[in-house]
């Protein structure tokens, strides 16, 4: 059964760092095209950053410089770095993988097919 867990998520004032982590299995590679998300009370669901198959990735504007997106195969592990968080940034963030092989990769949801439960992420002072 294919599988995706995230975890990582918490509290933390404005200006400080999380690392999200998701969690793949029963996937036949590591090299998947995943995407991150986030939800917000009362907004629609937004793509935040995607790793592409072969590692190209790519970030919404109001991320960049911010958040970084990184694999490690051998864990079949995704991880999402967020620093100087702000109070914006406060939503559930979800992970999600796009079947098959994505050379370029998009923040958007309609691609990916396989979603995790999501993890909190409570940007506060």
């Amino acid at each position: 059964q294919q599988q995706l867990v995230e975890s990582g998520g918490g509290w933390v004032q404005p200006g400080g760092s999380l690392t999200l982590s998701c969690a793949a299995s029963g996937f036949d590679t590591p090299w998947l095209a995943v995407g991150w998300f986030r939800q917000a009370p009362g907004k629609e669901r937004e793509g935040v950053s995607c790793i592409s198959t072969n590692t190209n990735t790519g970030y919404v504007d109001s991320v960049k410089g911010r958040f970084t997106i990184s694999r490690d195969a051998a864990k079949n592990t995704v991880y999402l770095q967020m620093n100087s968080l702000e109070t914006e940034d406060t939503a559930v963030y979800y992970c999600a993988v796009q079947p098959g092989f994505v050379q370029f990769c998009a923040v958007v949801a309609g691609p990916y097919a396989i979603w995790g439960q999501g993890t909190q992420v409570t940007v506060s002072s």
